[in-house]
């Protein structure tokens, strides 16, 4: 096992999909809830039985990563309000993933895929998508956007993945990639980790206080019912330690 590879506590929870990881050294563990509402209260146990299995504590984990989103409102503040509430207390650097690398990176391990384009279902008609290239890494080559189905118009040949191109099948048929898209492939914590610890080791991470969710959608400023599901999600977290 390396010894070099940073142990890294990963939570994802911006889709229907709630999952965690622990990566530590080779080994990577995992758990995940599919279709659960209430993603603070089913993530929090799954990170226990992760730390338990590995026989370690969050004093032995170098950084916690989460997926920042785009995805559901919601979704995100969980994933964020929780890494914060446990980088808090374990003094921990947070790592934020965007969710859509995740599934692209997904989407290369299970299909070899080099060029990518990732498309998750934004509901109210509307996806976030972004496309990336993968070479010796993976490289955005479209951001991540919000867009009605239509506005998907991934450059060149593509390998299509995410939820995306089940909830809007008809409007995306006419990609050549489409048919062939996997719609299975949803953002994931064993991605997110894998991805944060490229990034933790190039110094790419943010004090628990300064992580954010990342929204497409037009947002201003956090409303009071937000900041309460933050706030929740957080000491939740905290207290569980």
């Amino acid at each position: 096992m390396s010894t070099l590879l940073p142990t890294l506590l990963a939570i994802e929870t911006s889709s229907e999909l709630a999952s965690c990881a622990l990566l530590r050294g080779d080994v990577v563990l995992s758990r995940a809830s599919s279709g659960v509402r209430t993603h603070s209260q089913s993530i929090l146990p799954m990170v226990q039985e992760l730390l338990a299995e590995a026989g370690v504590t969050l004093a032995d984990v170098d950084a916690i990563a989460y997926g920042s989103g785009p995805g559901s409102f919601t979704g995100v503040r969980t994933a964020c309000g929780i890494a914060q509430g446990l980088a808090y207390g374990a003094s921990l650097p947070v790592v934020p993933v965007v969710t859509l690398d995740a599934m692209a990176l997904a989407c290369h391990q299970q299909h070899g895929a080099q060029r990518i384009v990732t498309v998750l279902d934004a509901r109210m008609g509307e996806v976030y998508w972004a496309q990336y290239d993968y070479q010796d890494g993976l490289q955005a080559i479209v951001p991540p956007a919000l867009s009605a189905p239509a506005g998907v118009l991934p450059q060149g040949d593509v390998v299509g993945c995410g939820n995306g191109f089940g909830a809007y099948a008809d409007a995306l048929a006419p990609l050549p990639c489409a048919s062939t898209a996997d719609a299975a492939i949803m953002p994931h914590a064993v991605q997110v980790g894998q991805l944060a610890r490229i990034a933790f080791a190039a110094g790419h991470f943010v004090k628990a206080a300064d992580a954010q969710p990342l929204y497409l959608r037009n947002k201003i400023a956090y409303t009071s019912a937000e900041r309460l599901d933050m706030q929740q999600a957080k000491a939740a977290a905290e207290s569980a330690q």
